[in-house]
């Protein structure tokens, strides 16, 4: 079986620090960065920040960074139910 290229040193290059990750269940994952991430049709998408939520859900409008859509929602109560009955 051939060597897996992402865990195969290059030669001539120094190991690199091992990324941190922090898997929520219900949640995105959390990369400490600069992540760079591609896609499935080849785009590479790269954050520069210290920490990068991830998406895993695939409801983010900013795929493949996570903008909370994972959460549940909760309605607001309606005008009338948050008034007393008289």
């Amino acid at each position: 079986m051939p060597a897996d290229p992402w865990h195969t040193a290059c030669p001539g290059r120094t190991e690199a620090p091992a990324r941190r990750l922090a898997v929520d269940p219900k949640g995105p994952v959390l990369v400490e960065g600069p992540v760079e991430i591609v896609l499935d049709d080849g785009t590479v998408a790269r954050s520069d920040r210290f920490m990068v939520a991830v998406c895993t859900c695939r409801r983010s409008r900013t795929y493949p960074w996570c903008d909370t859509s994972h959460r549940p929602r909760e309605r607001a109560a309606s005008p009338s139910e948050n008034e007393d009955p008289q």
